[in-house]
């Protein structure tokens, strides 16, 4: 499910509004967007994590626990919403984008209580449920924007205004189910403030919440910086676009199309265009997180009861690791050498190919970290996680304020590759010496031959995709794509990287 309908989203509805809105006004978006997340903490406070972990463990504790907890929710929702507002008035933000700042940040109370609820079932073990509430926001949004963008049966046009407030009818309708789901599983619901066991959660959820505060810093940072470091738009530019597009024939002599020229290459390289353009090339891998994600989502609570029995972890780590690692590969080499292809074919214009070839190879480490970093969380070992996440915020700072001036979006993907690299090898080196893994040289040595193949088949593949007998058709690099993939599933087989044992294996965990 989750394959079917969020890629959907990512890749067909939202590149459908950026295409219709402008890279300019997405970017406005997506800078902002961003920007809620980074006191997202404030909502959460490590709950769902804490809570994941607590009702793997304990499946008892649903009923004694929801009640406090959901209240709790709401109570750190309202604080959220006040310290990101007076966040985005420091930051400078205006009216326009304070009433935008204000619809997102509900989104992203929406989003953690649904998170929150999805913790329960997932503690439960009832992956099916949480499937189908991870995609059923999802589905209702593409049901309704596709209405607006490609049928005649609403009058509506789609802005970025029409698109936020899509999100909240879909968010607070999955929420509403989630909660009545999770409400049946429990032998009572009380709604009131219990202070002494709000303290106490937030207490022992502190450790998770330095986390994902940190965390989000270094990974939502950058469209942000982007944003605000790059020159804002000239408003005389804007004017003389705008009056061009409506009036094309009164711009017709050289000394006025050179001005429309200068003003279109200001309008490139300001804050929110560069945005916007991070935004399509970002696009891609936030599909692809999503699906490692939820692989990382069900190991958390498998994780925590092996550890909770003593049971050694070594072999599934192993094991989900190569699972997730061998489409990484994939993914990361067939997006850097088909980078062109695949952002004219998602974004219908390959302005963002360089900067969305770097954004991919990130894959690898995130796939990484979501091995690693959740037998880590699982474990306990949240203090040593904060200081690599705090390493990675200084890392991502540094970079951007280098960078973004110099390279505009590019800069920062050259900073979030750096970051992710740097905290996912980190990771891993925690992760051994804690749990005193040996090394494993013939599983580096696999690992090698398999990137080397997938390197040369895409080398190989991209080589016909561009000779001059097919270069000119548009879906002949389709067929030498879907080659290199089923040759990498192939050799991925032959080297023994994975096997037809090594799912089964998996599903048994699991």
């Amino acid at each position: 499910m989750n394959l079917l309908i969020k890629p959907g989203w990512i890749l067909i509805v939202e590149p459908g509004v950026q295409n219709i809105v402008g890279n300019k006004e997405y970017g406005e978006y997506f800078a902002l967007f961003n920007f809620s997340f980074l006191l997202n903490i404030l909502l959460d406070f490590g709950i769902t994590n804490f809570n994941n972990k607590n009702i793997a463990q304990n499946n008892q504790l649903l009923s004694k626990h929801f009640s406090g907890l959901f209240v709790l929710k709401l109570s750190l929702a309202l604080l959220y919403l006040i310290a990101t507002i007076v966040m985005g008035l420091i930051m400078g933000y205006d009216v326009r984008y304070t009433k935008l700042l204000l619809i997102l940040s509900f989104n992203q109370f929406l989003i953690s209580m649904i998170l929150y609820l999805r913790s329960n079932l997932l503690g439960l073990h009832f992956f099916i449920t949480d499937s189908v509430i991870s995609v059923l926001d999802r589905f209702i949004m593409i049901l309704f924007c596709g209405l607006i963008l490609w049928t005649s049966i609403s009058d509506i046009k789609m802005d970025i205004m029409v698109f936020v407030y899509t999100q909240t009818f879909s968010y607070l309708i999955t929420a509403v189910i989630a909660f009545l789901i999770v409400l049946k599983k429990t032998q009572h619901f009380k709604f009131s403030w219990n202070w002494p066991f709000s303290l106490m959660i937030m207490k022992k959820s502190f450790p998770f919440a330095i986390l994902i505060l940190l965390m989000t810093f270094y990974n939502r940072l950058d469209a942000v910086m982007i944003e605000r470091i790059l020159p804002r738009e000239n408003l005389a530019d804007v004017t003389l676009l705008k009056s061009a597009e409506k009036h094309p024939e009164k711009f017709v002599n050289e000394t006025q199309k050179k001005e429309l020229i200068a003003a279109n290459e200001r309008e490139s390289k300001s804050g929110a265009f560069q945005a916007g353009v991070y935004a399509k090339a970002f696009r891609l891998l936030d599909a692809a997180n999503m699906i490692a994600y939820l692989f990382s989502l069900q190991l958390l609570p498998v994780f925590s009861r092996m550890l909770k029995y003593r049971e050694s972890v070594e072999a599934l780590v192993k094991l989900s690791f190569t699972l997730i690692i061998t489409p990484a590969i994939v993914v990361a080499a067939g997006s850097f050498f088909y980078s062109r292809e695949l952002s004219m074919l998602i974004n219908k214009s390959d302005e963002s190919q360089v900067v969305f070839s770097l954004l991919m190879c990130c894959f690898v480490s995130i796939s990484t970290t979501y091995i690693f970093g959740t037998l880590l969380t699982a474990n306990g070992n949240l203090r040593q996680l904060n200081q690599m996440a705090l390493l990675g915020i200084c890392i991502n700072l540094s970079l951007n304020l280098i960078l973004i001036p110099k390279y505009a979006a590019l800069g920062a993907a050259i900073s979030s590759l750096t970051t992710q690299s740097i905290t996912a090898l980190i990771q891993v080196v925690l992760a051994s010496g804690i749990f005193k893994f040996r090394l494993n040289l013939r599983l580096i040595v696999t690992l090698f031959l398999f990137a080397s193949g997938v390197i040369l088949f895409n080398l190989i593949s991209h080589r016909l995709a561009d000779s001059p007998q097919f270069k000119n058709s548009s879906y002949f690099w389709v067929l030498c794509f879907a080659g290199m993939c089923l040759a990498s599933v192939i050799w991925a087989f032959v080297v023994k990287l994975i096997s037809v044992k090594s799912f089964l294996r998996f599903v048994k965990y699991s």
